[in-house]
This record gives structure tokens, sequence and C-alpha cells, in this order.
């Protein structure tokens, strides 16, 4: 798809993708890549993320980003993911993404949904991550990312495993979150949060409040 549009004219091709969707803590993750013509056979092995080993990820994630002619990474907060809902947290981010790339695209693929207002003529394209090599770039770079987040969070929001369930709804998380009640960093809109018993959920939504202020 991505040689037409690039034999087409249409080119610089960016891909978008993001991670931490279905997860209800930690932030949400959009990346835009473009790889260019040349540089997508460099890549052997790049597939949709969620199809790759963590290590294969990690050993992909300082190529990609190397032989990338532009790349982008935006970070969404649990807060922004409450106010907007999930859907529009993630198309705005899809925008970010890609007004961040320099040089700009002449075209935008993006996995699954159409995403309205982008600066650039886009597609979407169902399994986009497995059909364009830029949206696997894009999938790679959102998923180390958030990944090494959550690990990072899991150090300061101890706990409850981040580093290894990465905010997804586990038995593990889901026993944590019995335990210890929601953090600051959890996702109160998400149905699994919320259930959880009021004052436990108003304490942590207080006191990410007070994090933010401060």
């Amino acid at each position: 798809m991505e040689s037409t549009l690039y034999r087409a004219g249409l080119g610089p091709v960016a891909g978008v993708d993001e991670a931490g969707r279905g997860a209800c803590a930690g932030p949400l993750v959009v990346a835009a890549c473009i790889l260019g013509p040349r540089r997508r056979s460099a890549l052997a092995g790049l597939d949709d993320s969620k199809r790759l080993t963590a290590g294969r990820r990690e050993a992909l994630f300082p190529v990609i980003q190397r032989l990338a002619l532009a790349h982008s990474i935006v970070f969404i907060g649990p807060d922004e993911v409450d106010d907007s809902g999930v859907h529009a947290a993630n198309i705005a981010g899809m925008r970010r993404a890609v007004a961040g790339l320099s040089p700009a695209p002449g075209y935008v693929l993006t996995d699954g949904f159409r995403v309205a207002g982008m600066p650039s003529a886009s597609l979407s394209v169902i399994g986009g991550d497995g059909a364009a090599a830029c949206v696997a770039a894009a999938s790679v770079l959102a998923k180390v990312a958030r990944d090494r987040a959550m690990a990072e969070l899991d150090g300061a929001v101890p706990g409850y495993g981040f580093a290894v369930h990465k905010g997804y709804a586990t038995a593990a998380h889901r026993a944590a979150l019995e335990e210890h009640g929601p953090s600051r960093v959890h996702r109160f809109s998400y149905a699994n949060i919320a259930s959880l018993p009021s004052h436990r959920a108003t304490e942590a939504a207080a006191a990410r409040t007070r994090g933010a202020q401060g």
C-alpha cells in the first residue's frame, strides 16, 4: 500500500498507531512514523507489535528511530482519557503525533478507523499494522514507549505490578485493586475502576488532583 502511494506521488507516507487503549491504568501512547520508500526493507521482521516478542520489539525500537525519516510519540495521561473518553483521546493523540512529524507527510495511514481532522490526507486500513510497514513501525514505537513508561510507574506507584501487566486488567491487577484501591494513574472512567468502592475511587481521584496542582 505504501509503495502504491509513493508511486502516485503522495509521499511521504506516515503510519499511526496506539498502545494502551484497553488498559485501565497508565497513559495512552500514540506514535506516528515515516519510513521512506527505501528503508522498509531494512526492518526485517517488522510486524504488528502484538505479534512480536517484547525482546524483538525492544531490538526494533532503536532501529526504527534510526531509519525513520521522521517519528513522533505522544503520551496521553489517564486524566485526559477520563475527561475526553478513550476514543476521542486516541483521535486527538493521532492528530498530535502526525502534527509532530517533520517533514510533514503527504499521506497518513491509520489502523482500523478513520481519523477526521488530520493535517494531511488519510486512509484507515483494517489490520493496518500488519499491512503497512509504517503503521507496524508506529505500533512498535508506541508499544515500547508505553511499556517503558509502565515500568517506571511500577517504581513510582508500587504495589500494583505495572511492570508486569502494563495496566491491563489481569487477575493480579484486579487483586491489587481489591487490596489497595485505585491509584492516581488509574482511569476512573473505566467500568472496572468505577465499580470499586466509592470512597477509594474518590480518594485516589483527589490525590491525582493534588498531584496535578502541585
